[in-house]
């Protein structure tokens, strides 16, 4: 089954997860860098973070982009996508 084929409730839900998970991924990598809590490479932790926000928000795209989409939806999914972009481009330029 393709990932377009699922009802836009699963979709929504599933960007939600990776995109909080990336957001909270960038944050620890942030407060690390900063602090220094632990002494390890930032860096893959840096680009898990990015593809889990990419992810989320491609799944978000996907949902706006169905045909005779419920309001509700179309605003979860806009609202969704503001979110993870403004997000996306607060860790890249923080990098």
């Amino acid at each position: 089954m393709k990932w377009s084929d699922l009802p836009e409730p699963v979709l929504l839900q599933r960007s939600f997860l990776f995109g909080i998970t990336g957001i909270v991924l960038g944050a620890l990598s942030i407060l690390n860098t900063t602090w220094g809590f632990v002494q390890a490479p930032m860096g893959p932790l840096n680009g898990i973070s990015l593809l889990l926000q990419f992810a989320g928000l491609g799944m978000a795209i996907l949902v706006l982009r169905k045909r005779k989409l419920a309001k509700e939806y179309k605003e979860k999914s806009q609202m969704m996508i503001l979110i993870l972009a403004v997000a996306l481009v607060f860790f890249i330029l923080s990098l």
